[in-house]
């Protein structure tokens, strides 16, 4: 596409300033209700203060969008404050030096109400590029690239806010709960088959997907069994009963010393009394909810108690590319749980949900730890300049989940998405989807 392609190419960038407008918007949207002193607080060094995150989502439209595309066009570019090209920086090594990742939480200044102020002038800036720029695909791909890297930071505003919340004793709630979630009847959990055989893995080409997701490339798929949904609090805390905390025959070696080094003995935020933590704050454990806040250490012990094991991101996205495909958007059908629910927590699989092959919550609910080793796909090519380091530089010693979570925008995911953690992350909306191989 280029600025030959008259209204077609300008209504490529409408439809993106809407896209752009909307995500912005819903970050902060995320944030009502909260107080200064809220949006600081940095519980761990995996998590970061909800200002951070604010803050770092504007430095990448400024620092990767503004600082290039302006002086193309002729515009001078003027930093809206020098000193946050570092203090905002996360990773990107070729654009400067960062702040150090476990000191966010020290960054007082600048304020809440500046990280807006910031905020609202990239906006602007951000706008006025898309009303007089050509419709380059270059800048459409990298404008595309940061509203989903914002999207993804919109989850961990959620998901850091949990860990911080959690660390206060008085426990608060960031938003109210919803009830009458179990009218219905659940789903019986069973095992469905699946032929496997050759397919297809990997982005097709249409839409957005980040580098990681391609190139798309044949797989092998032996015959299978996935389990109808997701492990519920009831099947693990048999899992708890039944020793599961002190067998170490039943973990692999570094999760047995995580295990006995952290104390673990129950998923993060579970609380004595049958109590859980939630983002609207202390409750009773529902039995039939998906279990969630496990590490993948834990799901794979589990999956061993069960006789069973997590699947291999190719099962797994064989399974959601079989999914009915949606007419307007020409793609597998993705329902499920997401953010924009505003239920913020995992719920129950319900017997009434639309399904295929019987198999539910393949999407939203809790992101889904598979067997998958987070590495390159055969072909794969990282992107060039400063976003090439977005994904590719990440392709050791961390697993790969699937599917997103309660706390995922609904237009985010897709059945080819690979998200990635190290094995013993515990903080993110992580669950447990059971396979079994047939012989």
């Amino acid at each position: 596409m280029d600025a030959s392609d008259g209204p077609a190419a300008t209504r490529d960038l409408a439809r993106l300033e809407y896209l752009y407008r909307r995500v912005r918007d819903q970050s902060m949207m995320l944030i009502e209700g909260l107080t200064p002193e809220d949006c600081m607080v940095q519980s761990m060094v995996d998590a970061s203060p909800v200002k951070w995150h604010l803050a770092h989502v504007t430095w990448f439209f400024e620092t990767l969008v503004l600082e290039t595309w302006l002086p193309r066009l002729g515009r001078t570019f003027r930093a809206f404050s020098p000193e946050y090209r570092q203090l905002f920086n996360s990773y990107y090594v070729g654009v400067g030096l960062r702040h150090p990742r476990a000191e966010r939480g020290v960054l007082s200044r600048p304020s809440l109400e500046q990280v807006c102020a910031y905020r609202a002038a990239i906006d602007d800036q951000m706008v006025a590029l898309l009303g007089a720029a050509d419709p380059d695909p270059a800048l459409i791909g990298l404008i595309t690239l940061g509203i989903n890297h914002e999207q993804q930071h919109q989850e961990l505003i959620l998901t850091d806010l949990k860990h911080h919340f959690s660390r206060n004793p008085l426990l608060p709630g960031f938003r109210e709960m919803r009830s009458g979630l179990y009218s219905a009847p659940l789903v019986k959990r069973e095992f469905v088959g699946f032929a496997g055989g050759k397919d297809q893995i990997g982005h097709a080409g249409e839409g957005f997907a980040f580098d990681n997701e391609c190139p798309r490339h044949g797989a092998w798929i032996e015959p299978f069994e996935m389990a109808t949904h997701l492990v519920t609090n009831a099947q693990y805390l048999e899992f708890i009963e039944d020793g599961g905390y002190r067998r170490a025959d039943l973990w692999l070696s570094d999760g047995w010393d995580t295990v006995c080094r952290e104390h673990w003995d129950a998923p993060l935020y579970w609380l004595p009394e049958g109590g859980i933590f939630t983002l609207t704050g202390r409750r009773q454990r529902a039995p039939e909810e998906p279990v969630c806040h496990v590490s993948y250490y834990e799901a794979d012990a589990y999956a061993r108690w069960a006789k069973a094991r997590l699947p291999s991101e190719c099962e797994w996205e064989h399974v959601a590319q079989s999914l009915p495909w949606d007419k307007d958007t020409a793609a597998p059908g993705i329902r499920g749980n997401f953010l924009e629910g505003a239920l913020l927590h995992p719920r129950a699989a319900l017997a009434q949900e639309p399904s295929h092959h019987r198999v539910v919550q393949i999407f939203g609910d809790a992101w889904e730890w598979t067997q998958s080793a987070y590495l390159p796909y055969p072909g794969f090519k990282p992107s060039a300049g400063a976003v090439g380091e977005y994904n590719g530089k990440f392709m050791i010693n961390q697993m790969v989940l699937r599917g997103g979570s309660c706390a995922t925008p609904a237009d985010h995911i897709r059945a080819t998405y690979r998200n990635f953690f190290y094995p013993q992350a515990r903080w993110q909306f992580s669950g447990i989807r059971l396979v079994r191989g047939i012989r």
